[in-house]
């Protein structure tokens, strides 16, 4: 059962164009304390604007901490880690050991959430990465995907979870950068109405709280349940539980990914589109820019926003992040900023037409499906029969 609390401030922030403003703005108000985590984080605009950010912070006393995932940040140089070292910020990179001979299960665990927490007063829990949103060849920007920024009792589940990663990597990395003091104390004074709850996965003790509150919300679904998803394989026991909410008449909708971005996951997650839109299930495919959300809204009551996508990487390797929010005002809200995008960038996928696609799209579905499978069940702990 997911723990949430009340008196909380939530407020909805749609891609980088919102999320970077506000991160910078709560940077530049920091008196104490930033940490900063994220998966990718690139020397763009986006990521120089808030590395400006993080840089000033720092100069004025504020011990100021960005983590970066060794993977995903793989293509930041060393010239721009050594210029926000050289203003006092502290840099971590998580896992930086990616080399070919480590085996695949261990160079797939990544950090890929996002994070930010301000003073312990002010926290974002993302699905964005520092990277410029404007940036999107061939398609209409912004990248589609969201934040929420958090202030109220809930910081004091966000503020030690990014300390407790910050120290975990600096001992295994025998680095600098212990802090001189303890920091701030989150600061859990009441600031709204809305109760959440936040969520981690990892290895250990988390491994599976994200999934669990999927499925318990969609369980207990009565009217609709719409789902945003970048990367969608879900195992079996995932879908059913949407089959059998549709059964019971549960309007399901996924909203899902409609450009080519991983070409193995891409025509994979399609080979399962029949069996879904067979339980009665809609899809939509986002085509107007890259879809990168990872939101679900289910009642117009229960709403989670955060970086785990719904498929193996996310549910059974990465350390992921999501809010989980019980309130009727924010999940009205992203329930409207996701229909607004399916009305205006995504094309519905019907069953009728989907059952007469071309032998060979029907082969490169099923051949990537079936190779998917097998990656899954050699990389993922052997867990085939839950993806099958």
């Amino acid at each position: 059962m997911t723990e949430l609390g009340g008196g909380n401030l939530l407020t909805l922030l749609e891609s980088g164009r919102e999320y970077f403003p506000a991160l910078e703005a709560a940077c530049d108000n920091a008196q104490q304390e930033i940490h900063v985590e994220t998966y990718i984080y690139a020397d763009d605009t986006a990521g120089q604007r808030v590395a400006e950010a993080l840089k000033r912070a720092a100069r004025r006393g504020v011990a100021t901490h960005l983590l970066v995932d060794g993977y995903g940040s793989k293509r930041l140089s060393t010239r721009f880690v050594e210029d926000l070292r050289a203003a006092g910020v502290k840099v971590l990179v998580y896992r930086p050991d990616i080399a070919p001979w480590r085996s695949p299960r261990q160079r797939l665990r990544r950090m890929h959430r996002k994070l930010a927490v301000i003073d312990a007063e002010i926290a974002f829990v993302a699905g964005v990465n520092m990277i410029d949103d404007m940036h999107t060849p061939g398609h209409t920007p912004p990248r589609f995907d969201y934040a929420v920024r958090i202030e109220g009792p809930l910081l004091e589940s966000i503020h030690p979870a990014v300390k407790r990663l910050w120290m975990i990597v600096l001992l295994t990395q025998f680095g600098s950068g212990w802090p001189a003091s303890e920091g701030p104390q989150p600061v859990a004074a009441v600031r709204g109405r809305s109760r959440a709850g936040f969520l981690v996965r990892d290895n250990l003790w988390h491994r599976n709280d994200i999934e669990d509150a999927y499925l318990e919300a969609i369980g207990q679904a009565k009217s609709e349940i719409l789902i945003a998803s970048s990367y969608f394989f879900p195992g079996l026991v995932f879908r059913r539980a949407l089959a059998e909410a549709a059964g019971r008449g549960v309007r399901v909708i996924l909203l899902l990914q409609g450009r080519v971005e991983y070409r193995l996951l891409h025509y994979a997650s399609r080979a399962l589109y029949g069996a879904l839109l067979d339980a009665g299930i809609e899809i939509h495919e986002y085509h107007k820019s890259f879809l990168h959300a990872k939101v679900a809204v289910i009642d117009r009551r229960w709403a989670t926003v955060g970086s785990s996508n719904i498929d193996p990487f996310s549910l059974l390797l990465a350390r992921e992040a999501n809010v989980v929010v019980d309130d009727e005002a924010f999940s009205t809200a992203l329930h409207s900023s996701l229909h607004a995008a399916m009305q205006g960038g995504a094309q519905e996928v019907h069953a009728k037409n989907w059952h007469r696609r071309p032998l060979p799209a029907r082969v490169a579905h099923w051949t990537c499906y079936g190779f998917a499978r097998l990656l899954t069940g050699v990389f993922y702990y052997g867990q085939v029969g839950e993806y099958a």
